[in-house]
């Protein structure tokens, strides 16, 4: 039988608390270790802020879950410490076909533009990302992670958050200077609070299964519209690590969830499918419905909601666990500030805004998708199926079909932490867009772009000559002010600075092509590696405003 894997069970160590006569308090405590959770307690606690993480269960997830990982995920995953494994692990992939009927009606390539470190897109199983997650969750001193400890109770006021825990040794009670809630769609600490989300359930339910299969299945995202081995309805097809597959049926809303999980019921779905001449192992299965709601404010004062706790969208198009990873990169860097001093609490609100926008455009897109792939009218049904028959032959009939429109990054242009350009320039690196990748060097060694920008803010200025860069003294006293930004000198032909200054050489000009790249271009990256500013030429004045309205002091 072919491997697959095995979730271990992780120890219910007794918490310090109960034994102590005054009420502990800690820096963050963070609600729910899924990979949230997980990335958000690493990216908090490399960067030393303490953190307690409390779940409620004790192992990893079941099932495949949430699969697809997109590129920019992937790059946070890398800052997180745990992208090679995932990448190593994971499937990759770029095409996608659609079929309707019998007959594939287009396909499309999400190859991303050369010279990327990450591909487009890889699928792998959650509780692979949750185990290489919580190995390096173990490896960072300051994240106590306490399983199987539930938070039955939570409140708040201006000076914190405050938690009843039960466990299997008893009860206990901490206190939070920051909560963060990422204990999925069904929050406790949202509900302990009051508060809820707001949006629209889709009335329509879907079986999910992992099956082992030995096949010539090339590793490509298939998708069906009423496909002869199970018409009227859809299916998706996807690849993932240990020779497994995923398939999601499409079942209406009036299935039986109960029925439809028994083996007597998957298994000749799955067989019609496939074929009678494949044999396969399932593993598991699941039926699941969705909805897309959101939370009209991700901060409550000292509390503050990630991932499913906060939104949730359709499984098509992957937009979920992408989304939430991508809520802890961007809490991350503006909690640690918070909490070391560095910045007012109000840059947290900008996490609620920014992140509320994203979540915006995922449920547009979310319920776009689910009107297309379950059309609810006599009208809106003839509308798809004309549209995916003539897509087969007419380019602007393929523009319309839509079977889940694929996670990307949010450009936050609108957000009030970007200095607003005044040069024109071309190209989508605008305040606000994540960073693209390059290849660069710095004399022998080979690296990418990203890698070097890591985590904290950086300042990059575009120079034809390293040795002749003005203000270098000015430069080099960015790095040791009140908030502490890197200067890294690109250029195109490489060399040395005389001011110390790190220089790395744009030495396939895919910076320059990317960045809109001139003598003197100069922009500041924001930890989480958007783009907070850009100038035309340096000006340290502009340079110090810009930090401060990154950070919300302006």
């Amino acid at each position: 039988m072919t491997h697959t894997y095995q979730p271990q069970k992780q120890a219910c160590r007794p918490a310090p608390e109960p034994h102590v006569t005054e009420l502990v308090r800690h820096p963050v405590v963070i609600v729910g270790a899924g990979p949230v959770g997980l990335a958000c307690a690493i990216d908090l606690a490399q960067h030393s802020i303490p953190v307690v993480l409390l779940d409620e269960d004790n192992a990893q997830v079941a099932g495949s879950r949430g699969i697809c990982l997109a590129k920019r995920t992937l790059d946070i995953l890398d800052r997180l410490g745990v992208g090679d494994e995932c990448v190593d692990k994971g499937v990759g992939w770029d095409v996608g076909r659609t079929f309707f009927r019998d007959q594939e009606i287009y396909r499309f390539n999400l190859q991303p533009q050369p010279d990327h470190r990450r591909t487009g897109l890889i699928n792998l199983q959650q509780y692979y990302l949750e185990d290489f997650l919580l190995q390096r969750a173990k490896s960072l001193p300051l994240l106590d992670i306490r399983y199987q400890n539930q938070v039955s109770a939570v409140r708040s006021d201006a000076d914190g958050a405050f938690l009843q825990i039960d466990t299997p040794e008893g009860a206990y009670s901490i206190a939070a200077d920051w909560l963060v809630a990422c204990d999925g769609a069904r929050s406790t600490v949202r509900r302990s609070l009051g508060l809820d989300t707001e949006g629209t359930p889709f009335m329509d339910r879907f079986l999910v299964a992992d099956i082992t299969i030995k096949s010539d299945f090339p590793s490509e995202r298939w998708f069906w519209f009423d496909p002869p081995f199970h018409p009227g309805q859809s299916v998706l097809l996807h690849h993932q690590a240990d020779n497994a597959w995923r398939i999601d049926f499409q079942l209406g809303w009036d299935a039986d969830p109960e029925l439809e999980k028994r083996p007597d019921h998957v298994i000749p779905r799955i067989q019609a499918m496939v074929g009678e001449d494949h044999d396969f192992d399932l593993k598991w299965v699941e039926v699941y419905t969705f909805q897309c709601r959101r939370m009209s404010h991700l901060r409550h004062g000292r509390v503050l909601f990630a991932g499913d706790a906060a939104h949730q969208v359709s499984p098509f198009g992957a937009r979920g666990s992408n989304a939430g990873i991508q809520d802890a990169d961007n809490l991350g860097w503006k909690l640690r500030l918070v909490t070391q001093g560095l910045a007012p609490e109000n840059l947290l609100d900008t996490y609620s805004t920014e992140r509320l926008k994203a979540a915006e455009e995922n449920m547009q897109n979310s319920t776009r998708s689910m009107s297309f792939i379950t059309p609810k009218t006599r009208i809106t049904l003839a509308f798809r199926d004309a549209v995916l028959g003539l897509a087969r032959h007419y380019p602007f009939a393929r523009a319309l079909v839509n079977s889940g429109r694929l996670s990307v990054p949010t450009v936050l242009k609108e957000s009030t932490l970007n200095t607003p350009n005044t040069t024109p320039y071309v190209g989508d690196m605008v305040p606000g867009a994540p960073c693209d990748d390059c290849p660069m060097r710095a004399q022998v060694d080979h690296f990418w772009l990203l890698s070097r920008l890591g985590n904290d803010f950086k300042l990059l200025v575009y120079v034809e000559d390293p040795t002749r860069v003005e203000h270098g003294t000015a430069l080099q006293s960015l790095h040791g002010g009140h908030l502490s930004v890197d200067v890294m000198l690109v250029t195109p032909k490489g060399g040395r600075s005389l001011h110390g200054l790190m220089v790395i050489e744009d030495y396939t000009g895919r910076f320059a092509e990317r960045y809109d790249a001139q003598p003197g271009s100069v922009w500041l990256i924001r930890p989480d590696q958007h783009i907070a500013a850009r100038w035309d030429h340096l000006d340290i004045a502009l340079v110090r405003e810009a930090i401060s309205q990154a950070t919300a002091q302006a």
